[in-house]
């Protein structure tokens, strides 16, 4: 489910927004009873969500082409993602079924963004500094596509999971021992499901009379 969250000062409100930038993608898409929504639909709302994460310098302007890079990244994202967690949710599946797939777009993208560091001498200083080539929009896909494969691949970060609330289809890190959802709302729905199962189940094992059933006549005591 989409946690409850709003924006200030007229700013677009995201789903998750604390969560590592990999993770923010993948809950670009998110559910509710009316279905499953997607926030990446349109160059405005790429552009709009990689000015949010701060991937760039500046507000960045977006194409068609790179909604379309974007979303398979993301679909690529969650595939590996399920794997990860062993997600068997029908509602969140990712778009790309083979595993094999994903990685290679990931991929494409780590290769697709600017070359790594070189060595550079600044004023009699060596220090590292990384070539600014190709658009803007590349270069932010491709740093999320190495955060992610940092992501996946960490033993000594908090674990990424797949939250089981019912309907929902987003990924956090759980980032504390107690934390078992993606937000406090879904805990409240997981919780909510949980009593009224057990109040099914337990309505069922006690059925109560028949309707129109008279009730048992009361046991008299001997010498009464």
């Amino acid at each position: 489910m989409r946690p409850e969250s709003t924006g200030t000062g007229g700013e677009r409100a995201w789903v998750l927004p604390d969560e590592p930038v990999p993770v923010r993608l993948m809950n670009t898409i998110w559910a509710d009873r009316a279905g499953v929504h997607d926030d990446l639909r349109t160059p405005d709302d790429l552009a709009a969500w990689v000015a949010s994460i701060g991937a760039t310098d500046g507000p960045v302007g977006a194409r068609r082409d790179d909604v379309a890079r974007a979303r398979r990244l993301r679909d690529a994202l969650r595939r590996v993602a399920a794997m990860c967690t062993d997600d068997v949710r029908a509602a969140a599946a990712s778009a790309i079924e083979d595993i094999d797939a994903a990685i290679a777009e990931i991929n494409s993208l780590v290769v697709a963004g600017p070359p790594a560091a070189q060595l550079t001498l600044r004023k009699g200083r060596l220090v590292t500094q990384t070539p600014v080539v190709g658009p803007a929009m590349t270069r932010a896909l491709s740093a999320i596509a190495i955060d992610a494969i940092e992501l996946f691949t960490a033993t000594d970060s908090p674990q990424l999971r797949a939250c089981q609330a019912p309907g929902c289809v987003l990924y956090f890190l759980k980032d504390h021992p107690r934390r078992a959802w993606c937000s406090t709302a879904c805990g409240n729905r997981a919780r909510a499901a949980r009593h009224y199962r057990r109040h099914r189940l337990d309505s069922r094992a006690d059925p109560g009379p028949p309707p129109g059933a008279r009730p048992a006549p009361e046991a008299r005591i001997s010498g009464e």
